[in-house]
């Protein structure tokens, strides 16, 4: 018989209190000395809120990438005998504290006291997906009886106008009126901190759990060049030239460290990419989106929100918007946490009846890699 995996516990960490949209540029700095020309726009189209930055208004950093790791996994287990008798941790971000050590070693030592199997996933969005797939397998395969899946974001310090300023600088030597290009400065409105957790186990426990029927990724990155990127450059050939190839003074001018995104790829691929994604795991697995009684979609603001839900009509797939879960417009854009921050919150919103079907859907533009995951909700 083959193994079945369950979800029996979540988690999500958020640090300090909600920021407004008035109140970024107090945390992030002014570009230049500044206001940005683009955040009306971008937050208008986003549609969020309100988000988390483990900063204060000093932009002095008040939570590390790994400390807010821990504690979810120290709220979702918070019994130190719990977490004694994890086996395997497998964390995914983005926004490591630091390139080494790795980041499961990091929230290994952050939150855990003995030795155990860790895994740390390299990505973007989709490290999500990717670490809860490594907890997935190391149950189904034997391999372990348990595992925590953990993700978390420390984004904001990287938006703060501090790495823009000598870039803007560069560029007022020969501009009356610079200013930093859109495909970087629109970033710094739409991502936010935070970070969340899942723990799976080979038996339900609990009042309720979470049954993994299946985890597929679908990666398109034969088909499209590099969308989002950091610690990169596409140079005037369109090649994509590595940190490692720029000088200290071109880092600087050209904040290569910053995170990027071609908007115009992005917005000509990611969501037809997405629905191809959702069609070929339906297919594979046979399900109808009939079955399906709770979406939660991974959407970056709200204006792909509504993109994808017009490209999955069009497509004839039954998931109207009523079956769909998000909590973007008051969390923010996590990153690699969205998926599972939402699903936190909706496990413990008290809608789930026995039997709900659930569907996660993660897209991730860096190069187009897809995840799409089926929960069945289990009762004792």
């Amino acid at each position: 018989m083959e193994q079945k995996v369950f979800i029996t516990k979540t988690a999500s960490f958020f640090p300090n209190m909600p920021v407004g949209n008035d109140e970024m540029e107090d945390y992030l700095g002014l570009i230049g000395g500044k206001k940005s020309r683009v955040r009306s726009v971008i937050l208008r189209q986003n549609g969020i809120k309100s988000r988390y930055y483990a900063l204060d208004k000093e932009q002095n950093i008040t939570h590390s990438n790994a400390e807010m790791a821990a504690l979810s996994i120290k709220k979702m287990l918070p019994d130190e005998k719990q977490r004694a008798m994890v086996q395997v941790l497998a964390c995914g971000t983005s926004t490591p504290d630091m390139m080494l050590p790795s980041q499961a070693s990091m929230v290994h030592g952050a939150a855990f006291d003995h030795p155990m199997e860790i895994y740390s996933l390299a990505g973007v969005c989709m490290t999500s997906i990717a670490a809860l797939k490594t907890a997935f397998m190391s149950i189904m395969s034997g391999n372990s009886s348990n595992a925590v899946c953990s993700t978390s974001e420390l984004v904001s310090p990287v938006l703060l106008s501090k790495f823009f300023n000598e870039e803007y600088n560069s560029l007022k030597k020969i501009e009356e009126n610079p200013i930093i290009a859109f495909n970087k400065d629109f970033l710094r409105f739409m991502l936010s901190d935070g970070a969340a957790c899942c723990y799976l186990e080979k038996e339900m426990s609990g009042e309720m759990s979470l049954e993994i029927n299946w985890i597929e990724t679908i990666s398109f990155a034969n088909q499209y060049p590099a969308c989002m990127y950091m610690w990169g450059e596409y140079n005037e050939s369109g090649r994509l030239k590595s940190w490692k190839e720029f000088d200290g003074k071109e880092m600087g001018e050209k904040s290569v460290w910053c995170i990027k995104q071609n908007v115009k790829l992005l917005n000509e691929v990611v969501i037809p990419l997405f629905v191809d994604a959702i069609e070929i795991a339906f297919k594979k697995h046979n399900v109808s989106p009939e079955v399906i009684d709770y979406v939660i979609p991974h959407i970056s603001s709200m204006y792909f929100y509504n993109v994808l839900a017009k490209e999955i009509d069009s497509r004839g797939i039954d998931m109207k918007t009523d079956k769909w879960f998000t909590n973007l417009t008051t969390v923010g854009n996590i990153g690699s946490v969205s998926i599972f921050a939402g699903l936190d919150e909706l496990v413990h919103s008290g809608r789930l009846i026995d039997g709900n079907k659930i569907l996660l859907l993660v897209p991730e533009s860096g190069r187009f890699t897809y995840g799409v995951v089926l929960l069945t909700v289990k009762y004792a």
